[in-house]
């Protein structure tokens, strides 16, 4: 289809918001702290807060650019807040109050009158009316002053960056490590939200893109610190709805949405799939917001865990006790399919997202995102003998690199661990069915450039097994980003053909995701890539296409 990368807006259609509009403010803190926010009017968002340890307070934050949303959506940068005035009502539990030291304080970062950076601290107590926990907080810009007490240091508003109100758990200590006696569970509400004076209104991008027919994805780990409303605003307005774009693939991530609890020394996810409620909040208020803008999520859940949070028996390990461990900084566990404990564990977590979904009044749709037997990317050691693994393999001999020639004995090996693989997906994909009040439709996602790798010709014994075949799951989705994007368009092809004749699903079955764009350097190359490789799903007839992902799509426009 057509496209074109958008830096800015240039004389595009364009309209206002307040100042101060609750769906764009943003979450940040602290690991392993949890925190969220949503919109729960047109005039009023809450926060909710898990605290871990006494040092963690949480920054509920309005920033003067907009560097979220995507260049045609975005907001217009005004750093002057001279002569305007926010109000809104402020209620509070589990929290510091109004009225105490460490209570919520307004942080402003932007320069003096001199033009030098500078940090104001404003005590909202000091411009509030009403109780400590329930007020109405009055903040005119012009007037603010900087300090415990009042008089304090009037601030500078007319060159002002960012602001941020903190939110502390009861026993805060600035800079203390030590935990908390137990969990501390936090919210705060801004209501009844409003602006007036110099500035109070700010132009907006409100480009509408016609419905394209292609979807989008989203990954909690993304967007965890937005609002749901600010990412559907931009679903719907840059066309990703529309014939073949009903659904939304949303990876639930694998690092914020779980309870954590003590355990080993450490914090571990929570062993019974419990939602921290930071998370629970937020994907409620987004499958409520997709489905009142007509469409449905695709829950998403892979085989990773954030290491951190890992129980040691969960993890994949290599033949030299070696554990699993992702790319990413910091890096993801990945759980062994023969751990029965970690496997309940993400039965119990994806019957708690289905749950969420049909609340909203959405099927039952789940994707079962990349499982696969790990390989260690320096060694070539495939990480199939973790303790329940070699228990369920029968003692295996040792692959420690998956690119030399293998025995009988080896290949024999592979072929075990697929079944056990395609074992943990059938019963991954029969929780799902039976938690769904009506029926569900249960995906498989596969990233063809590493099952295939060439490299490594037997892996697909263990990471594409047989087990997997049509009619296993109502729907086959492939990914090849690192092929697409490398243009390495023989490899992808060779890799269709080779997919269906193993696994035999047609093409009405199968989905195509395109993308990501991992450096926003390689925009320009990258991204026509990426929609010559939609157009070309279209005509192998795969009817649904998807892009790998929003945050992606925003940053380059």
């Amino acid at each position: 289809m057509a496209f074109y990368l958008a830096s800015a807006r240039n004389g595009q259609d364009a309209g206002h918001i307040q100042r101060f509009d609750p769906r764009f403010w943003t979450v940040n803190f602290p690991r392993p702290m949890m925190a969220s926010v949503v919109t729960t009017a047109p005039d009023a968002l809450r926060v909710e807060c898990e605290f871990h340890f006494a040092g963690e307070l949480a920054g509920l934050i309005w920033a003067s650019e907009d560097k979220a949303d995507h260049p045609l959506l975005a907001y217009e940068t005004r750093r002057d807040y001279a002569h305007c005035v926010l109000r809104f009502r402020w209620r509070g539990g589990g929290v510091i109050a109004l009225d105490q030291p460490n209570g919520p304080t307004l942080t402003i970062e932007g320069r003096d009158a001199t033009g030098s950076p500078r940090a104001w601290y404003v005590r909202l107590w000091n411009y509030a009316q009403g109780s400590p926990e329930d007020a109405v907080v009055t903040l005119p810009f012009s007037e603010l002053e900087s300090g415990y007490g009042l008089p304090g240091e009037p601030i500078h508003p007319a060159d002002i960056d960012r602001m941020f109100i903190s939110l502390a758990p009861p026993g805060y200590v600035e800079g203390a490590s030590d935990p908390l006696p137990a969990r501390a569970d936090g919210w705060a509400e801004m209501s009844g939200i409003e602006c007036w004076g110099a500035n109070a209104m700010l132009p907006i991008g409100e480009v509408i893109v016609p419905p394209h027919g292609v979807g989008i994805a989203t990954a909690y780990d993304d967007a965890f610190d937005q609002t749901p409303g600010r990412l559907v605003r931009q679903i719907e307005q840059l066309g990703f709805r529309g014939s073949g774009a009903s659904e939304v693939i949303h990876y639930v991530g694998m690092s914020h949405f779980f309870r954590l609890e003590p355990g080993e020394g450490r914090l571990l996810a929570a062993a019974d799939g419990t939602l921290c409620q930071p998370a629970r909040a937020w994907h409620a208020a987004y499958f409520a917001a997709l489905a009142a803008a007509g469409l449905t999520p695709i829950v998403s859940l892979s085989y990773e865990l954030f290491a951190e949070h890992c129980p040691a028996a969960w993890q994949q390990l290599a033949h030299d006790g070696a554990p699993a461990r992702t790319g990413w900084d910091p890096p993801s566990a990945l759980l062994s399919p023969a751990n029965t404990t970690a496997m309940a564990w993400l039965q119990a977590v994806a019957a708690e997202f289905i749950a969420l979904a049909e609340a909203a009044g959405r099927p039952a749709k789940f994707q079962i995102g990349e499982p696969w037997w790990w390989v260690q990317p320096q060694t070539g050691a495939i990480c199939c003998y973790d303790d329940a693994a070699k228990a369920a393999l029968g003692n295996p001999v040792a692959i420690p690199d998956m690119r030399l020639t293998l025995t009988a004995a080896q290949k024999a090996v592979l072929d075990q661990a697929g079944a056990l693989l395609a074992a943990s997906t059938a019963a991954l994909a029969q929780a799902v069915r039976e938690a769904a009040t009506g029926p569900a439709e249960v995906l498989l996602l596969a990233f063809t450039p590493t099952l295939l790798d060439p490299a490594m010709p037997e892996l697909k014994r263990a990471a594409l097994p047989p087990g997997w075949a049509w009619p296993a799951f109502d729907r086959l989705q492939l990914e090849d980003y690192d092929w697409l994007t490398a243009g390495a368009d023989g490899a992808r092809r060779a890799a269709y053909a080779e997919v269906s004749q193993r696994l035999g699903y047609p093409a009405g079955a199968q989905d195509y995701l395109a993308g990501f764009v991992l450096r926003a350097g390689d925009a320009e190359t990258s991204w026509p890539r990426i929609d010559a490789a939609l157009d070309e799903a279209a005509a192998r007839g795969i009817p649904r296409r998807f892009v790998w992902a929003l945050p992606q799509v925003a940053r380059d426009g």
